[in-house]
């Protein structure tokens, strides 16, 4: 019931988001600024693509704490204690393939566009 009423509160004000845009600029200048400063196919997608990264990265972080609080208040129940075990173990092997596809594209994407990230 609380989520439902803290969801109609925000979803109240996103007219009132949309209505601000300022839509009257050139096309070109408003991609600009929509995302960031970013005017080539290949940068906002590498932008995009670190991002979602990122944030798959805090998911694991979560992940990490919450496997770890798992096998720490275990006590002593032995199925609590392999569950825990086994969210850490996927999540390092996670992070390990987020950490590589970070590197893959950053070294394809960022190979065009001249700079160093």
């Amino acid at each position: 019931m609380g989520l439902t009423v803290v969801g109609l509160l925000v979803f109240q004000f996103v007219p009132a988001f949309a209505q601000g845009a300022n839509i009257q600029t050139s096309a070109p200048q408003f991609v600009s600024d929509v995302t960031g400063g970013q005017t080539s196919l290949r940068s906002l997608v590498l932008t995009i693509v670190n991002f979602v990264l990122t944030f798959l990265g805090v998911v694991a972080v979560i992940m990490i704490i919450y496997g770890g609080m798992l096998y720490v208040t275990a006590g002593g129940k032995q199925e609590t204690v392999d569950k825990g075990k086994k969210i850490l173990m996927y999540t390092v092997i996670g992070i390990v393939i987020i950490m590589l596809s970070f590197v893959i594209v950053n070294a394809v994407l960022g190979a065009g566009t001249g700079t160093e990230q």
